[in-house]
């Protein structure tokens, strides 16, 4: 572990037991398929075979009829959904598309695009209802890639969209495919690319991929007679489930209750929603408890994978110096507005001090599933493209690919491509660490054998955070907060409240709760929970630490600014009378009732994020398979809470990334069929795939928060596809620039089958 100056502490920083652990390992923490209620029935969605087809006529009659079957919906039982924005933390929405997304009204849009749903004694039963409803569409020709999407002649899946030019906000003339255009500039970039020592130009292409969780989504939902809706569901956000449940089912938030199961994944693709107002609906019309769970082949066809792309990069660079790069990156949104591109063309160079660039932003629809969030959304494809020119200049100059990023790194006061300032960063410490460590300078020897590095960058998120904290008698403390647990965030909260109090990390009892029971908690996403309600618990901590100044004040008859509290232990400055925190929680009766704390807070103080990765490949021409032979991620993590959990997620999020690089793809025939909707088609990573990830832990502690937090759980997927991909090159001399660099295209390449 790589250290920058740190105060000594006594909880953060160890490895304790996850409190939810015991239950997980033992198969009694209840997930969204476990729910099972009095009376529940059992939905299914009809979904269109076509990806792009207008709805003529939905005729249910048949099913209705079916012995079994209690309720049947279509679009037509959705209200009129508002035509706004509602934020959902990683992303924001429009109410509207995501009501047409849930149910399709006049056309489909998608292969998979749901239609209508029934809700029958059995999960058969329903299945031959779905068979019964009768669907008259009128096929219309799909249009699957951004650039044919971009042509004038494209068949256009909204003939009333028009591309909105975020920095005017004008809109175009004519209907377009592109819902929206940014761009971001600065300098002279014509006269850095005459000046320059060297320019690379390329275009890279990767396809859409999906999170991979093992858990699918799934909802329950039981409409009460009194109006009221409960939903038992697994999503990274209960509120904002409640939030647009309510929107779209035009009811008021506090006839909402979410009550969050345990999670089993999410990497961003559980923050949309996709059956809980179908499943709320149905009971309503049936009066009896609804679950509905989608199949695995539903989640890839149906729910959100990440953008495929097609990004164009032209960079230049003299002596040393990376001096301008031109970009354009066209990201495919799905079927509704809402790709990932912005936040691509924000962290693209956000690695680098780059005096002069010029990026261009396209938010693309396509007749494909509506993307969602996916680790550190759009950051992996921008960071292919620009990591992969940056090794070719590198390559090309016999520079050594670490100390170019050095020099050209990123540093506190560097502004980022929208003209803010980083404040204290750690890209420099991180290339640093790398050029370090065993890994880079150890050999890498052997035919068709090498070695690639790449840099990464993610925001990280603030938002909204709540938390409640009670003393018991005992001396335990109740943590109550309603951050959905994906990477053992009960661990690193409960961590940080018992570091706050000075208290063992054993007494602190951490609870998720109900959206019912506490105040709002935006999504766990965008890597934000150890730090904003991690920032929350330590006001909550604080707050109970003056709480009990004052009752050892009041019964010491002492003023309060004459007692303190150091380390669980509440003192007299004056005669050294003393409590411990556990002996001062069993007086509470008698001193004003019982002790809590809270805070409810927007988080300030962000700090982003930087890795830089190393990997070692040896590629078999023959065969075009790659083995990853050793891989190594260093972070800037600001401050390791739970070590072992902080090495988890960079170890995780790499995996994902090796199977993005080299095997992961949604495969698309000509009408838009996906053609690999399960895991024996849609090849991911396993554990024979990768070799242990060593991990380095570069701590450049975030002054925005009282214990120096960066969210760790976004940067590990960002290098690791151009690492790989210029790991590749190094071993056989091929760029490759389109993603997966699967066996196939390594054998076509390498024997010249790529036209």
């Amino acid at each position: 572990m790589t250290t920058v100056e740190r105060p000594a502490y006594r909880v953060i920083g160890t490895r304790p037991i996850r409190p939810d652990g015991v239950e997980k390992v033992t198969g009694k923490a209840l997930y969204g398929a476990d729910i099972r209620l009095p009376g529940m029935i059992y939905g299914k969605i009809l979904r269109s075979p076509h990806a792009h087809a207008r709805i003529r006529a939905i005729d249910t009659s048949a099913a209705e009829r079916i012995p079994g079957v209690l309720a049947v919906v279509t679009h037509a039982d959705l209200p009129a959904a508002a035509d706004r924005v509602e934020e959902l933390g990683e992303s924001a929405v429009n109410v509207k598309e995501v009501s047409e997304n849930i149910l399709a009204s006049e056309k489909v849009l998608y292969r998979g695009h749901a239609v209508a749903a029934v809700a029958a004694t059995s999960p058969h039963i329903a299945e031959e209802a779905l068979d019964a409803i009768r669907v008259d569409y009128e096929v219309l020709p799909p249009v699957l890639d951004v650039l044919d999407a971009m042509r004038e002649d494209a068949p256009l899946l909204d003939e009333n969209r028009r591309t909105r030019t975020l920095m005017t906000g004008e809109l175009s003339e004519k209907p377009s495919n592109v819902a929206s255009y940014n761009r971001f500039q600065h300098g002279d970039l014509e006269a850095a690319f005459a000046e320059a020592d060297i320019v690379v130009e390329r275009e890279f292409r990767t396809k859409m991929v999906h999170q991979g969780y093992i858990e699918p989504q799934n909802s329950t939902a039981n409409w009460n007679a009194d109006g009221t809706l409960t939903i038992w569901t697994s999503t990274q956000g209960a509120f904002a489930v409640r939030n647009l449940v309510a929107e779209v089912l035009r009811m008021p938030i506090a006839r909402v209750r979410v009550i969050p199961m345990e999670i089993g994944g999410g990497f961003g693709g559980k923050l949309p929603i996709y059956l809980d107002p179908v499943a709320a609906l149905l009971s309503k019309k049936s009066g009896r408890p609804v679950k509905i769970v989608m199949s695995r082949t539903e989640v890839f066809e149906a729910t959100g994978p990440t953008s495929g792309t097609v990004i164009r990069v032209k960079a230049a660079a003299k002596g040393d110096r990376l001096t301008a790069v031109q970009a354009h990156l066209y990201y495919e949104a799905g079927a509704f507005p809402g790709s990932s591109v912005g936040a691509g063309s924000m962290t693209m160079l956000a690695p680098y001090n780059v005096e002069n660039f010029d990026i261009h932003a396209y938010d693309i629809v396509v007749n494909k599933p509506k993307t969602a969030a996916y680790r550190a959304p759009g950051a992996p494809a921008a960071a292919f493209a620009i990591e992969s020119v940056i090794d070719e200049i590198c390559r090309t100059r016999a520079i050594d690919p670490l100390v170019f990023r050095k020099v050209n790194s990123a540093r506190q006061g560097t502004r980022m491509v929208n003209g803010i300032a980083f404040p204290r960063i750690g890209h420099e410490e991180c290339v640093e660490a790398a050029m370090q460590s065993p890994h880079y300078r150890s050999p890498i020897e052997g035919p068709y054998r090498g070695r690639g590095v790449a840099s990464g960058y993610w925001f990280n998120g603030g938002m909204q955070s709540s938390v409640v904290v009670a003393v018991n008698t005992d001396g335990t403390v109740n943590l109550i907060e309603g951050s959905t647990d994906i990477g053992g965030t009960r661990a690193s909260l409960a961590m940080q409240l018992a570091e706050t109090l000075g208290i063992p990390y054993e007494t602190i009892r951490p609870s998720v709760v109900d959206t019912d029971s506490i105040g709002h908690n935006d999504v766990t996403g965008g890597s934000r929970t150890t730090f904003a309600t991690g920032m929350a618990v330590y006001e909550a901590g604080m707050a109970i630490r003056r709480e009990m100044i004052a009752r050892a004040a009041k019964l010491w008859g002492l003023p309060e600014d004459s007692v303190e509290y150091d380390g669980g232990i509440i003192r007299s400055k004056t005669d050294g009378r003393q409590f411990t925190f556990k002996e001062l929680a069993a007086q509470s009766a008698r001193t004003g009732g019982p002790i809590t704390g809270k805070a409810s807070l927007v988080a300030r103080g962000v700090g982003g994020a930087y890795g830089t990765h190393i990997v070692d490949v040896e590629v078999d021409p023959e065969t075009g398979k790659v083995t990853i032979l050793r891989y190594t991620a260093v972070q800037d993590v600001g401050t390791a809470i739970h070590p072992s959990y902080v090495e988890g997620q960079i170890q995780g999020g790499v995996v994902q990334g090796i199977g993005w690089a080299l095997n992961e793809e949604y495969v698309f025939d000509e009408n838009g069929r996906m053609l690999n909707s399960s895991f024996l088609d849609y090849r991911m990573p396993t554990a024979l795939d990768v070799p242990m990830i060593e991990t380095v832990l570069v701590e450049v502690p975030n002054p925005g928060h009282p214990y120096g937090v960066r969210g760790v759980g976004e940067v590990p997927i960002v290098p690791p596809l151009a690492a790989i991909a210029n790991a590749i090159c190094d071993a056989t001399g091929y760029r490759f620039t389109e993603l997966p660099i699967s066996p196939r295209r390594i054998v076509e390449a390498l024997n010249g089958l790529t036209g």
